[in-house]
């Protein structure tokens, strides 16, 4: 059976509701270059990265622990000839051997769940990168709060107290870079896409279930109350 993200995301250059053009900001905003070093962290089939490599000429490992994605993001990588300037390793990122100080910037891009939460997150990247340097984060948001009683807040808060935890973990925030209404709408009509065209050939109830509740979560209240960012703080 294919895993979920597999099909959903077979379509995606980029993995999250971002744009090739926010992704080129981020660049600029870690200052990247030819001498610069960056950690990827759950790269998925490593669309930031090859963005971030063609524009900036920097070196880049990625780390991922989906078989599907890495084949993808080693094909893509290999055929857009930058495989000089990015490896991906296979494996959860979790396990890799982070070491201290190593990189001029890290990156988790809407894949904080690997290390349980946005500030396990920060705890495993912020030392990996040299004072002065740089550690980027997607992260969704709450546009509202409160939140609705049906609403479940998974555990994210408003972008407020989002950048407060940042923060206390030795950032100092240097920039933003939030998604639009047409960036999500982009990224899950993907998903949509994909989803209904693997179920048109295949017969996968749980497949079709979690797509037919994702769409409709989506639409009913995600669309309206959460927002998605890539937050950028230096090391201080």
């Amino acid at each position: 059976m294919a895993s979920y993200y597999a099909v959903a995301e077979r379509d995606h250059d980029l993995q999250n509701p971002t744009s090739p053009e926010k992704i080129r900001q981020l660049g600029e905003l870690l200052r990247l270059g030819p001498e610069r070093r960056v950690l990827d962290v759950a790269c998925g089939m490593g669309g930031p990265a090859m963005l971030l490599a063609a524009t900036f000429g920097c070196r880049i490992l990625g780390v991922e622990r989906s078989p599907e994605f890495v084949a993808w993001g080693r094909e893509r990588i290999e055929a857009a000839g930058l495989r000089d300037r990015i490896e991906i390793v296979e494996g959860d990122a979790r396990a890799y051997p982070l070491e201290s100080e190593a990189w001029d910037a890290a990156l988790c891009l809407g894949a904080t769940f690997v290390f349980d939460d946005l500030d396990g997150t920060l705890d495993a990247l912020v030392p990996t990168v040299r004072h002065g340097g740089t550690v980027a984060v997607g992260e969704p948001y709450w546009r509202e709060w409160p939140l609705r009683r049906d609403v479940d807040d998974m555990g994210y808060v408003p972008m407020g107290e989002t950048i407060e935890r940042i923060e206390r973990h030795g950032l100092a925030l240097t920039g933003l870079i939030a998604a639009s209404v047409d960036d999500w709408d982009r990224y899950e009509s993907l998903h949509w896409r994909a989803l209904e065209e693997y179920l048109a050939e295949h017969d996968d109830p749980e497949i079709r279930a979690r797509h037919e509740h994702d769409r409709d979560a989506y639409l009913r209240w995600q669309r309206e109350l959460m927002g998605w960012a890539i937050f950028v703080g230096r090391r201080r």
